[in-house]
């Protein structure tokens, strides 16, 4: 019996465009969320803390730094960010959910209208220059 060829397997190649698509849509959740852009959530300084004030014979806890959340702030504060995430996610759902989907739309028409554009460059300068791993 003859032996059987293995089909080799074909590397996926990396795509700009579809990770520049995922870098947006990372954008608009932190932004929503958090408060800040991708890098800022994950480098951004520790600041989030609750005190009390009395005022008036009246106590009430104010919270400082809850403007941008980072992941320091996860780490330290988790209660006070995850509260503070929520209630910003619920503020800000519409807006996300519109920004979203408007970033689908542009992508998805904007990758239609100017394929053939974008496969000229993939297959006279990204394929010799870098080789079949990478594609615009």
């Amino acid at each position: 019996m003859a032996k059987r060829k293995r089909r080799s397997r074909r590397r996926a190649a990396f795509s700009v465009l579809n990770a520049l698509e995922a870098y947006v849509y990372a954008s608009i959740l932190t932004e929503g969320v958090a408060g800040t852009s991708p890098v800022g959530l994950l480098t951004g300084k520790t600041d989030l803390s609750s005190k009390s004030v009395t005022e008036h014979a009246v106590t009430s806890m104010i919270t400082t730094g809850h403007q941008e959340i980072s992941l320091g702030d996860i780490m330290t504060e988790p209660g006070l960010a995850f509260s503070t995430m929520s209630a910003n996610f619920q503020a800000n759902l519409l807006p996300m959910a519109l920004a979203g989907f408007t970033t689908s739309i542009s992508f998805r028409v904007g990758k239609r209208l100017l394929r053939g554009p974008i496969s000229n460059i993939n297959r006279n300068i990204l394929k010799p220059a870098l080789g079949a791993g990478i594609r615009l």
